[in-house]
């Protein structure tokens, strides 16, 4: 069993244990559930968006402790301040540290998209982001099939919720449906957590330009981001090469400085 096979069945453990302690209806009771969300693919695709998706990450199956020297609040505002244009924020606990009250107490102190970034499988869990105040899900295509992607988006959808689709490798293409909001490449192999700089070019000329494609992992310089921008993608998820400083806002800012520059 791969780390990906094992933390999609600690997670379908712990959606039923969520569904046991909080019903859908105190879900929807939530002080978030009816607020208006914010657009990230609109930020991706404006012309003087940075692209950048900037990640709170505590740690990973990989890599072990990243950094939880700071609270989701204190990275996630300075990410605001320098200029990101959104962010994701880690709300699995087991394998990656993340806690949904992560997201929660970002919420009321940013005003720039958030991605709850989990491993969705249950549309509980839809109903569960929508209440933390999430704007955009992300779904994975390696644990979902093309059915599953397309009738979770479709209820994301009637949450008013974006959908960032992440794909690996062509295999996974025919995941794809039209009303997902994003399409992300993932350079980094969740079966084994090896990355390939050169994925997200190698997919983006296969995927066309239907999408906002956002290429993920293994960003961490100014000219590995040019190298995508100038193959068709308007987003860059980027979270250990700040998360891994002793500052993570502050390195945020000096790459966007560097980028603008």
């Amino acid at each position: 069993m791969n780390i990906l096979d094992k933390i999609v069945a600690h997670k379908k453990k712990e959606v039923e244990y969520c569904k046991s302690n909080t019903s859908v209806s105190q879900l929807e009771n939530s002080i978030f559930f009816s607020r208006a969300t914010n657009a990230l693919a609109a930020n991706l695709k404006n012309e003087n968006s940075s692209g950048i998706i900037a990640e709170f990450k505590r740690k990973s199956p990989s890599k072990g402790i990243i950094n939880d020297a700071f609270s989701s609040l204190e990275v996630v505002k300075a990410y605001e301040n320098a200029g990101v244009a959104g962010s994701s924020v880690l709300t699995d606990e087991a394998f990656f540290g993340g806690t949904q009250q992560d997201l929660i107490s970002v919420r009321n102190d940013v005003s720039i998209p958030l991605l709850r970034k989990d491993f969705m499988i249950d549309e509980y869990q839809f109903i569960e982001a929508k209440s933390i105040g999430a704007d955009v899900v992300l779904l994975i295509a390696s644990i979902l099939t093309p059915k599953e992607v397309k009738d979770f988006t479709d209820l994301a959808k009637s949450l008013q919720l974006e959908v960032l689709l992440e794909l690996h490798d062509e295999t996974e293409l025919n995941h794809v449906c039209h009303n997902v909001d994003m399409v992300g490449i993932n350079n980094r192999n969740l079966k084994n957590f090896e990355v390939d700089i050169e994925q997200s070019i190698r997919m983006a000329e296969k995927l066309g330009n239907d999408f906002v494609k956002v290429a993920e992992s293994g960003i961490s310089n100014i000219e590995t981001l040019q190298l995508f921008k100038q193959n068709g993608f308007q987003g860059f998820l980027i979270g250990e090469n700040f998360m891994k400083t002793t500052n993570p806002g502050l390195a945020c800012s000096e790459f966007i400085h560097s980028l603008k520059s």
